[in-house]
């Protein structure tokens, strides 16, 4: 039915039969002009009035022609509308938004964004190509100065984050573990101190945050840094009580601020690490010896492109050689392992031409046992100075380092007195973690340690150290909730020790090799204590493998053992390395570059805290 017809008006549909419509003034059934709802039509129902009912059917005209006139109206007054509607928009389209418009504001917070996470210089706004990105994506957007972004965008952008930050730490946060170290940017006057935050959350994640990049002038005297401590301390509202641990380097000025400022502190292995390795290997005589060689071959090709084109000639597999660094020592071993996979091209390189220094037969045995030597303590490295490692692998890898380097090797040939020296060294360097208490507690809270990596008279002191805690924060009568051994299944000894097959026997023992035999050992049996039932039942289990999160297992198990998980978010969240600070300063290094080497500290501060803690917010 056509609403649109006034005809409708003198006629209804037949209820017998749809294909008809009765007259209402005489009646009669009027054919509507085919058999299906598509063919209808009003011809006939228009020919009918006119033939029989002609007052009716001017009637019928004068009502039609009304509606057609009303909705030719209303056309013209929707199209004039469009008309309007689309004028004003295209004038608005080409109108700016104003400066203080809420779109403005958050383009503003993006093109800030933007510079802070990618490093890029303030005066990327003044750039020809990045204005002409921005006019073609948003006409309407007009860039702000560099002094608005320094000034107001970025002070705005740092508000925000610090203010997230300010939250979580307000929230349950039993203990922080923090790192520091004290850096000074090579293209500007600047030194500046770190100090980094870590903690664990309640559902058993590890949060990291940097807190402060501030500049440091003046004296590096203890005092002063102690002094400074606390200042930073009081802009984050910290109490002490929570701060659990601050990792160091071994610097003696930094180890007694920490004194005066009581907080418990302690080097950062791999500083400890690097000074264990430069007093047992890298000084002995004939390995300097031999390295002073490579670093003159190193530097040949480094400062001579002609003669690096010509060793590419050569070479097998082009790969550059690696110049070490001093205070890095597993730089000095990537560099002995690029000269030793190029010994070949070195080779055909000094038959036609000259090199400052060649390397002997006896030079080369020396640098590949060398390798050899200190490819565990290369891994150890890389393991400790992941994101997740915390003061529990300490403990665990010096005792599988003392184990591998007791050990006696085929390739100990010319390094015998090396590997006694760096033995010596790692027992001087580390023999004081066994009578910490934070190092010892965190052991035992890591489901892939536990008790297992002590000796008898260490794992009494550190079981009663724990059971110390546990009676403090929950009293002996904290329980489990289960008891159904389906799901907490026990251990009823050591595992069993996977046999070495016949090519493994002829191998040199590896660093993870230690780890599973020190594991695998049965150790003393622990006399019973006092303790709750769920400290029990944790050591009962055997460990989880080594390659798993430990704070992944808490997340699965802190209601079985609710005590021990909540010591675990204390002790777990403490890093073993102040690494976390070195990858800040080689975020601050790239803030204060050659384009940005006039940049105002504080703005620098900015900068680094805006790029390290956005990922906070974005979670």
């Amino acid at each position: 039915m056509s609403v649109a017809s006034a005809v409708w008006d003198f006629f209804t549909v037949s209820e017998k039969d749809r294909r008809l419509a009765i007259c209402r003034t005489c009646l009669a059934d009027i054919s509507r002009g085919g058999n299906t709802s598509k063919d209808f039509n009003t011809t006939n129902l228009k020919c009918h009035l006119k033939s029989r009912h002609i007052d009716g059917y001017n009637e019928f005209l004068k009502a039609d022609k009304k509606r057609t006139d009303a909705m030719a109206n209303k056309k013209i007054q929707s199209t004039s509308h469009y008309k309007t509607q689309s004028i004003a928009t295209a004038f608005e389209k080409g109108n700016k938004f104003p400066t203080d418009s809420v779109k403005a504001k958050n383009l503003n917070k993006k093109v800030m964004e933007f510079i802070a996470l990618d490093d890029q210089p303030f005066s990327v706004v003044g750039d020809v190509g990045f204005r002409g990105l921005v006019e073609y994506m948003e006409p309407r957007y007009t860039l702000p100065s560099r002094r608005h972004l320094a000034e107001v965008c970025l002070p705005e952008l740092y508000s925000v984050v610090a203010d997230h930050i300010h939250h979580l730490l307000s929230g349950d946060v039993p203990a922080i573990s923090f790192t520091t170290d004290i850096w000074s940017s090579d293209c500007s006057p600047v030194s500046m101190l770190s100090l980094t935050a870590q903690w664990i959350d309640t559902k058993f994640n590890l949060v990291k945050a940097v807190l402060h990049s501030q500049e440091f002038t003046g004296s590096h005297a203890a005092n002063v840094i102690s002094e400074t401590f606390e200042k930073m301390f009081e802009t984050w509202k910290i109490p002490k009580s929570k701060v659990h641990a601050v990792v160091r380097d071994n610097a003696r000025n930094m180890a007694k601020a920490m004194r005066d400022s009581k907080l418990t502190s302690f080097g950062c292995m791999a500083h400890s690490l690097q000074l264990g390795i430069h007093d047992g290997v890298l000084t002995q005589p004939s390995v300097a010896k031999a390295l002073a060689i490579c670093r003159k071959i190193v530097g040949h090709f480094k400062h001579s492109p002609l003669a690096y084109s010509r060793l590419q000639a050569v070479q097998t597999k082009v790969k550059r050689l690696q110049q070490d660094v001093p205070t890095r020592w597993n730089s000095t071993f990537f560099m002995m392992e690029s000269l030793l996979e190029q010994k070949h091209a070195l080779a055909a390189y000094a038959a036609d031409h000259d090199l400052p220094a060649n390397l002997t037969a006896q030079h080369w045995g020396l640098i590949e046992n060398v390798i050899t030597l200190l490819s565990p303590f290369e891994q150890l490295t890389r393991n400790i100075s992941s994101s997740e490692a915390s003061v529990a692998d300490v403990i665990p890898s010096v005792r599988a380092l003392r184990r591998l380097l007791s050990k006696a090797a085929d390739t100990d040939h010319a390094v015998k007195t090396t590997k006694t020296a760096l033995l010596e060294s790692v027992n001087k360097r580390f023999s004081e973690y066994e009578f910490n208490d934070t190092f010892l507690i965190a052991t035992l809270l890591d489901p892939r340690y536990k008790d297992r990596y002590f000796d008898e008279d260490v794992k009494v002191r550190a079981r009663a150290a724990l059971d110390a805690l546990v009676n403090t924060s929950a009293g002996d009568e904290t329980h489990t909730e289960s008891t159904d051994e389906d799901d907490h299944p026990t251990s009823d000894g050591p595992l069993q020790k996977r046999p070495r097959t016949d090519e493994e026997q002829g191998e040199r023992p590896s660093l993870h090799d230690m780890f599973e035999e020190i594991l695998q050992e049965k150790g003393p049996e622990m006399p019973r204590t006092r303790v709750s039932e769920q400290v029990d039942s944790f050591f009962a289990e055997a460990t989880i493998p080594r390659n798993e999160a430990a704070l992944r297992y808490w997340q699965e198990h802190h209601q079985r053992f609710p005590a021990l998980a909540q010591i675990a978010r204390k002790y777990l969240s403490a890093p073993c390395t102040s690494v976390d600070s070195e990858r800040l300063f080689s975020t601050v290094a790239h803030v204060l570059d050659e384009k940005r080497n006039r940049l105002a500290p504080d703005k620098a501060e900015m900068l680094v805290f805006v790029k390290k803690n956005m990922h906070l917010i974005r979670k």
